[in-house]
C-alpha cells in the first residue's frame, strides 16, 4: 500500500478580486522510503502542494491519504496529533523557538510526543551529531548562522520519527560541503528506517541526488519519473 495518495487534488483561493488555481486534479502516490523532488518553475503550486499534504491546507477538491488516513477528514486537534506523529516539516523559515538552545529546539517535538526526557536528549544528540552541530548545543538560534539553525532545523524534523517529510528549499542557506553532508544524512535515513523525503526545491544539488523527480507546471504534474541518482558530487 502507497504511503501517501492523492487523487484529484485541486486548490483555488482569491486574490482580491481574482479566483487563482494554484493546482488543477493531481493525482501522485509515494511509497515508503522514496526520495523524492518536486520541482518546477516559481508559481507553479510546489509550496501549495506540500501544504496540502502536510494538512496545513484544505484542498478544494479531492483527496489525500497518508497512511491510511484521509488528512482533510481530521478536525483541527485530530490534525495537530496526526501531524506530530506522521509528519516532518522542514520550512525554509527554520521556525525555531529563540528562547530554547539547539539541543531544547530538536527536543521539542518529542516533548509534545510524551517522549521521555532520557530518549529525547539522546535522540536530539544524535540527530545534532549527524548534521555536525554536536557542538554547537547549548547555542540559541540567534548564535548560530543560517546555515546552521537549518541544520538544527532538520535535526529537529528527523528526531521525531516521521513517516514522510516535507522540505521546502531544505539546501537554500547551505553551502556546498554542508548540503552534501545533509542530502547524505537524509538519503541514508530513507534507505533505512523508510522515512519517505518529498523535496520541493530549485537546487540542482538536491535534484541530483533524487530518486524520483517530480515535475510541476502551471499546477499540474507535467512529468513524474524514477532516475539512478548522481553520487559523484
Amino acid at each position: 500500500m502507497a504511503l501517501l495518495t492523492l487523487k484529484g487534488i485541486g486548490k483555488r483561493y482569491r486574490q482580491g478580486e481574482v479566483e487563482v488555481e494554484a493546482l488543477h486534479g493531481v493525482d501522485l502516490s509515494m511509497e515508503e522510503g522514496e526520495f523524492a523532488a518536486l520541482v518546477g518553475p516559481s508559481g507553479s503550486g510546489k509550496t501549495t502542494l506540500l501544504n496540502l499534504i502536510g494538512g496545513l491546507d484544505a484542498p478544494s477538491q479531492g483527496s489525500a491519504h497518508l497512511n491510511g488516513t484521509d488528512i482533510a477528514a481530521l478536525d483541527e486537534a485530530a490534525l495537530s496529533d496526526f501531524r506530530l506523529y506522521q509528519l516532518g516539516f522542514i520550512f525554509q523559515a527554520y521556525n525555531l523557538v529563540p528562547v530554547l538552545s539547539a539541543l531544547e529546539n530538536v527536543e521539542l517535538v518529542m516533548v509534545l510526543q510524551g517522549r521521555p526526557a532520557a530518549e529525547r536528549r539522546e535522540r536530539a544528540l544524535h540527530y545534532l551529531r549527524l548534521v555536525g552541530l554536536e557542538q554547537l548545543t547549548d547555542r540559541r538560534p540567534s548564535a548560530l548562522s543560517g546555515g546552521q539553525q537549518q541544520r538544527v532545523a532538520v535535526a529537529r524534523a528527523l528526531a521525531a520519527g516521521p513517516r514522510l517529510v516535507l522540505a521546502d528549499e531544505p539546501t537554500a542557506n547551505l553551502d556546498s560541503e554542508n548540503a552534501a553532508a545533509l542530502l547524505d544524512v537524509m538519503h541514508r535515513l530513507s534507505h533505512e528506517e523508510k522515512t519517505t523525503f518529498l523535496f520541493s526545491t530549485h537546487d540542482p544539488r538536491v535534484v541530483e541526488r533524487a530518486e524520483r523527480i517530480i515535475t510541476l507546471r502551471d499546477g499540474r504534474i507535467a512529468d513524474d519519473r524514477r532516475v539512478t541518482p548522481d553520487h559523484d558530487h
